[in-house]
């Protein structure tokens, strides 16, 4: 078949300095393979090499998260249908080892055989700015609580009078306390100077940690608000948990193509598990961890503060069903009513 003619799908095994992409037919057959940079021009390269191959219709693309985020944003840009390719699974990897051409080739077979349907997250619009500042924010607040528990452990083997005069505070006296202590400098060879040496540097550490903590987070509930105000507007959501959704989703709502794939994505949508005369369903343990954290919690508040989420838990337990049950039942109903308030934002923001 003429090269100009033939169909090809692209697979990208990703790295940080550099990408390998191979390039097979739709009957399977390898074409070729290669190396190209992790830069802007590198993906030029490559998008030119598997041109050069033939019709590109798909490319996979291993790490579209993570090494491959900047190639899946060029190839979409350029038009080119991009599909997320899981790692190769471990069976693979015994039968054929590990390489970078093997693993791009086992990219271009997983969308061959059609187990890559899901498209990446393209990151270029705000909900990637609101990753980006709950990102900050998270690492902050443990900084934040690794200097408190490290200020707590300092003073329980501290000497004496600094242990007794400290000891009983709360975290916030406890700072405030220590961040007023001067040392003798001339003296830190002796442990109490030392200490009110070493407890002050670890309390200021705390405050300036508590002054980032406020400002990214305010930065962070206004971004969002303005995203999603209707998301924000559900009961039982707040700005941390409206945000993890936001990401689950990604910048790009039209990779999800119902409210049925955003509870499969939030790992709530109940998985069948019949077998002869048993006809049930069980949990799903998949999905993102993040967006099904964030809908339990707010099944958790509305089972404790909506009248209509506490009659159904009654009516429910009346029948029998245990409170892990109702809660499941909870967030599959929620993420119905969830996925049309994002559709709502996204509807909003690409206007």
């Amino acid at each position: 078949m003429a090269t100009s003619k033939r169909s090809i799908i692209g697979g990208v095994d990703t790295h940080t300095a550099t990408h390998h992409a191979a390039a097979i037919d739709i009957n399977g057959r390898l074409i070729a393979d290669a190396g190209f940079p992790a830069t802007p021009a590198g993906y030029v390269s490559m998008l030119t090499w598997m041109r050069g191959k033939g019709k590109l219709t798909q490319v996979g693309v291993e790490g579209t998260g993570a090494y491959g985020a900047g190639l899946a944003r060029y190839l979409h840009d350029q038009g080119i249908e991009v599909l997320e390719v899981p790692r190769p699974d471990r069976r693979i990897r015994r039968q054929r080892g590990k390489s970078d051409p093997i693993d791009a080739e086992a990219a271009a077979r997983t969308v061959l055989a059609g187990k890559a349907s899901g498209a990446p997250k393209l990151a270029d619009g705000p909900v990637e700015a609101i990753r980006m500042l709950r990102v900050a924010r998270s690492g902050a607040v443990k900084a934040r609580t690794a200097a408190l528990n490290t200020l707590r452990s300092m003073v329980i083997t501290a000497p004496e009078p600094l242990r007794s005069q400290l000891r009983t505070m709360s975290s916030a006296q406890l700072v405030t306390a220590c961040a007023r202590l001067r040392p003798d400098l001339t003296d830190l060879a002796e442990p109490v100077q030392a200490a009110k040496h070493a407890l002050p540097s670890i309390a200021l550490r705390v405050q300036h940690l508590n002054v980032e903590t406020r400002s990214l987070r305010k930065q962070l509930d206004d971004l969002t608000q303005a995203a999603a105000p209707a998301t924000s507007a559900v009961f039982g959501l707040g700005p941390d948990t409206v945000s993890a959704l936001l990401l689950t989703v990604g910048d790009n709502p039209d990779r999800l193509r119902s409210e049925a794939a955003f509870a499969h994505l939030c790992g709530v949508a109940p998985i069948p598990a019949s077998s002869g005369k048993t006809n049930r369903h069980r949990l799903h343990r998949g999905g993102d961890r993040a967006g099904n954290s964030a809908l339990h919690i707010a099944a958790v508040v509305r089972l404790r503060y909506d009248p209509r989420s506490r009659a159904y838990a009654d009516r429910r337990t009346a029948e029998g069903m245990s409170m892990p049950e109702i809660i499941r039942c909870q967030k599959r109903y929620l993420a119905r009513e969830i996925f049309g308030a994002l559709r709502a934002d996204y509807a909003k923001l690409s206007t």
